[in-house]
């Protein structure tokens, strides 16, 4: 039986993989399913195949199709092979760093999305064990490990499975072998994989919109799931124990554009249900490098954190993080400004932490520039390997989202303010500010967030569109917060503004009574961020007084606060967390607002007006 599949049941995917057996040549095949792939990383991208015994490796940095003029990859020999478009979380894009990878041997060949946390541990025993490993990037130790098993006498497949069960953090994983040149073998946990069956022949792919070409027959794997997988039929299994489990077969019926939004109508509003698995992703930046970034900011006599737009939103959360959890006074500085503002008094003791998603946006370098002419030391956090950001910062940090379509920032600010969050706890540790009980709380709440943003789109998607539906004719919108929820309002007030061209104000609550409240008039809609924090009196005091005005009182507040609720015309509630960071709640439901309201009005939300994904021009 055919139908759509629903938004709950299309996963994030990072990267692209697709693998192909059976009786064709793979390699034209493998090519095609790559550029259907191609916008869900473009760095780099490789193929393996496997024909007349050796095992054939072509892959380079730079887009499909020039890759394969270059390098001939939809003519690569043989009936068995595994490709892959890249978006580098470890490595900058490069020759050496793009997939697959091989073992020492070059028996094995490797794809991978996802991020493995525990690369560095096994990266180490590997060379202590004499293996090359010579790439940056945490897939290669998959087969080098492969190798390892197989040395001691396993097959391919019972090697395979031995090397999944050491892996720590998300990957889905497919794998060819010489000693088996019939066989693809896989494993996913927290990245799709899925089969796709076929008339002889059957194929593997993260995503559905490489298969759907050749076939509409899936089979959905799980978390936890291996398969092994040959031209005339495959097996699924439990990675854990080793026992055979059923997965449907099922019929799909999506075009190729349908499928290349996992069933979303745009791509933004893909990315926004994308935020449980890239904060995920986000959790899993390496502590190496947090530890870092924390111990070259605590250094500072004077740390600014630098962004431009969302970024900018992000820093101005981060000022508070820094603030709270580690005692550290820091300035959130607007990136074109900070010559203007503070190019005077930065030197050899300054301490910068840009963020970029791009790492190539150009009011950020151009200040980058002039505080490297002074000493300062850049650090940086961005989404985006081999950036100009990543080479200019003494140290960085990945945010690991994956690429972003939508013009609007939505799952890389969650990320970066997760990241910033993650940083601050590890300058408390470090600073010894705060009490231990406080830093293993502020830990354990920052490992619920992808949780609660999961609960956030399952249960507010429905009435932020009723709640759109009333503020479309709007003629403008006031966005107020206190303490950390400025933050929330400033990121609102932007993702509402670029998406639906409303214009509008946001303000810090307690300065509403010092000018924005004298446009306030009958009907005119205010939006609260107010969540269970110390602030929560004076917002109520805030209402009132917008109240007193006729205002349209519209509050973003706990799902439980049945006081806020009452005094609310429209009330969005939401998950409990720690209060410093509401931002990564609290800011979904404005995503989502911003895109109902630009649907509503007939604008195209992947695409606002006058607007760039990377803004290179200063």
């Amino acid at each position: 039986m055919k139908r759509l599949y629903k938004v709950a049941e299309l996963p994030f995917i990072m990267c692209g993989i697709v693998g192909y057996v059976g009786a064709g040549t793979a390699a034209p095949i493998l090519v095609r399913g790559l550029k259907r792939l191609e916008y869900r990383g473009y760095d780099s991208a490789g193929v393996a195949t496997i024909a007349e015994n050796v095992l054939l490796v072509e892959k380079d940095a730079g887009k499909v199709d020039e890759l394969n003029a270059k390098l001939s990859l939809d003519r690569m020999p043989g009936n068995i092979g595994i490709a892959h478009t890249r978006w580098a979380t470890h490595g900058a894009p490069s020759k050496v760093n793009a997939h697959p990878h091989t073992d020492c041997t070059r028996t094995v060949a490797v794809v991978h999305n996802g991020v493995l946390e525990n690369f560095l541990q096994l990266r180490k025993e590997l060379i202590d064990l004499n293996h090359n490993i010579v790439s940056k990037t945490d897939t290669e130790v998959v087969p080098h490990l492969i190798e390892d098993f197989m040395k001691r006498g396993m097959g391919f497949e019972e090697a395979f499975v031995n090397t999944v069960r050491r892996l720590e953090g998300s990957y889905a994983l497919a794998a060819i072998c010489l000693r088996e040149p019939d066989l693809i073998m896989v494993a996913r946990k927290e990245a799709p994989l899925i089969i796709g069956v076929g008339d002889g022949f059957n194929m593997i792919a993260s995503d559905m919109t490489a298969l759907i070409e050749m076939t509409n027959q899936m089979v959905f794997l799980h978390d936890g799931d291996a398969a092994a997988v040959r031209a005339n039929g495959y097996k699924v299994f439990r990675v854990a124990d080793g026992q055979i489990v059923e997965r449907p077969v099922k019929t799909v019926a999506l075009t190729v554009e349908m499928a290349e939004k996992q069933g979303h109508p745009h791509f933004m509003l893909k990315e926004i249900f994308e935020q449980p698995n890239s904060l995920r992703d986000a959790l899993r930046t390496q502590r190496e490098y947090v530890d870092l970034l924390a111990e070259l900011l605590d250094k500072g006599r004077v740390v600014f954190l630098l962004g431009a737009g969302t970024s900018y939103n992000a820093c101005l959360a981060g000022s508070y993080l820094f603030s709270a959890v580690a005692r550290i006074p820091s300035y959130p500085v607007i990136a074109s400004e900070f010559v203007a503002n503070y190019g005077g008094a930065v030197g050899a003791d300054t301490v910068i932490l840009a963020v970029s998603q791009s790492g190539e946006t150009a009011d950020v370098l151009n200040a980058l520039d002039f505080a490297r002419m002074r000493a300062c030391t850049i650090l940086g956090l961005t989404n985006t390997v081999g950036s100009t950001l990543t080479r200019v910062s003494r140290a960085y940090v990945l945010q690991n989202s994956g690429p972003e379509i939508g013009v609007a920032a939505t799952k890389t600010f969650t990320s970066q303010v997760l990241v910033l969050a993650q940083i601050a706890l590890r300058l408390s540790r470090l600073r010894g500010k705060i009490s231990q009980f406080e830093m293993d709380e502020f830990g354990h709440e920052l490992s619920k967030i992808p949780k609660l943003v999961e609960e956030v789109l399952l249960t507010a998607p429905a009435k932020v569109k009723e709640l759109a539906e009333t503020l479309v004719n709007s003629p403008f919108l006031l966005i107020l917060g206190r303490g950390m929820s400025v933050s929330t309002a400033y990121e609102g007030r932007l993702k509402v503004m670029e998406l639906s061209y409303i214009p509008c104000i946001a303000y810090p609550s307690g300065e509403s009574k010092h000018g924005p409240i004298s446009v306030i008039e009958e009907k005119i809609p205010v939006i609260f961020v107010a969540p269970p924090d110390e602030f929560r009196k004076q917002n109520i005091s805030s209402i009132m007084e917008m109240k007193a005005r006729g205002a349209k009182i519209i509050v973003f507040g706990d799902k439980e606060d049945e006081e806020l609720r009452s005094l609310a015309d429209h009330y969005i509630g939401l998950p409990k967390t720690h209060p410093l960071l509401s931002p990564i709640i609290y800011t979904v439901p404005f995503q989502l607002l911003a895109y109902y309201l630009a649907v509503l009005k007939g604008y195209d939300p992947d695409k606002p007006r006058n607007l760039a994904k990377s803004v290179t021009v200063l």
